[in-house]
């Protein structure tokens, strides 16, 4: 077992970790960041082909290296992945990649990461990774027929993965509508869940991507965060149900031949049944249902019940070292994404400092 001392540890190396990592470089802090996959900007690659971020890429810039390009166009997954993949070595950031951690212990006034046949000493941990680690499916999934391919929509790159026939699509958010509006050209297919609101105004044109989307993110941002009334009393429902939809509307799923059902209830003789009792006699289902933390590997009295960290703007107050950075409505609706990260982050790394 190899053993290695170090300040801090960053855990993922994704927007939020390489973030931390580049404002403890500016302080001259030691530190490594680690991730499990072979390549920065993994998770973006990995999505479905035609994803696009839904921000225009004047705000999609991380610290201190604005995004490259055109500033008011949407830019695809990969355009995102390879833009961290240059941050990290314009930056030349200490990334060990390929290392998956498998546990995060109390060692003392410090803590152990250990990752298959190394361990790493440090004083302070950072947790940079999103609560979306793991696609979460309903019990009743697995009496599917065998005859039906399904898939989480973590899963879901190309309608190639899918067999000829009906597509039914479980979950209305944002990533059940896109996937919808992709497999809708190929296969005839049903959306199913409840209706949860939408930006009332196309994020394409020019006036939204110049004035609108900035109003939005302003809200988001300023508005809905634990600082104020609104934002304490909205955030559990974003961090159960998820926010509204940005790129597509309900009309355009209407639109484009989508149909829209009630929920899914259970699954009777190998087929999905809805909640008004009709059988749906589909070949595919996608599951679009959300996600656990994953944060099993976390040996330290930090997760309730449903395996979400407590803390406080990502500082863990009975763990003291501990933080986390990237969670979903972490402080705000922003939180998770690109452009709202660096606060989060700035705040984290601020307490850190303040502790050496």
């Amino acid at each position: 077992m190899e053993n290695r001392d170090i300040d801090t540890v960053v855990i993922g190396g994704g927007q939020a970790g390489l973030t931390i990592g580049r404002l403890l470089q500016r302080a001259d802090h030691p530190f490594v960041i680690l991730d499990a996959n072979e390549r920065v900007g993994h998770a973006w690659r990995s999505r479905w082909e035609s994803l696009k971020l839904f921000t225009p890429a004047y705000l999609n810039g991380l610290q201190d290296l604005r995004f490259p390009g055109p500033s008011y166009t949407y830019v695809t997954k990969d355009a995102m992945a390879d833009y961290l993949e240059d941050y990290a070595s314009h930056f030349q950031l200490p990334l060990e990649l390929g290392t998956r951690v498998e546990k995060l212990a109390r060692n003392g006034a410090g803590f152990i990461v250990q990752a298959k046949d190394r361990t790493w000493h440090a004083r302070n941990v950072v947790v940079a990774m999103s609560d979306f680690q793991k696609g979460a499916v309903p019990e009743f999934a697995k009496d599917l027929s065998p005859d039906i391919v399904q898939m989480h929509s973590v899963d879901f790159r190309t309608t190639g993965q899918l067999q000829p026939g009906p597509v039914l699509i479980v979950g209305a958010g944002n990533s059940g509508a896109d996937i919808a509006m992709e497999v809708v050209k190929t296969h005839k297919t049903y959306v199913a869940g409840r209706d949860v609101g939408h930006i009332p105004f196309a994020i394409d044109t020019f006036i939204a991507r110049f004035l609108l989307v900035r109003m939005v993110r302003f809200v988001g941002h300023h508005v809905l965060n634990t600082s104020t009334p609104m934002g304490r009393k909205l955030r559990p429902s974003f961090l159960s149900m998820g926010g509204p939809l940005v790129r597509v509307k309900p009309q355009d799923l209407v639109n484009a031949g989508v149909e829209r059902t009630g929920r899914v209830t259970e699954v009777r003789d190998g087929k999905p049944v809805l909640a008004d009792g009709r059988v749906l006699d589909v070949k595919n289902v996608i599951w679009a249902t959300g996600f656990t933390t994953g944060f099993s590997w976390i040996d330290l009295p930090v997760l309730d019940e449903r395996m979400v960290p407590e803390h406080e703007r990502g500082i863990v107050a009975k763990e003291p070292g501990l933080y986390f950075a990237g969670l979903n409505f972490q402080y705000a609706a922003t939180s998770d994404t690109i452009t709202g990260h660096r606060r989060d982050a700035r705040h984290v790394v601020k307490h850190l400092l303040r502790r050496k």
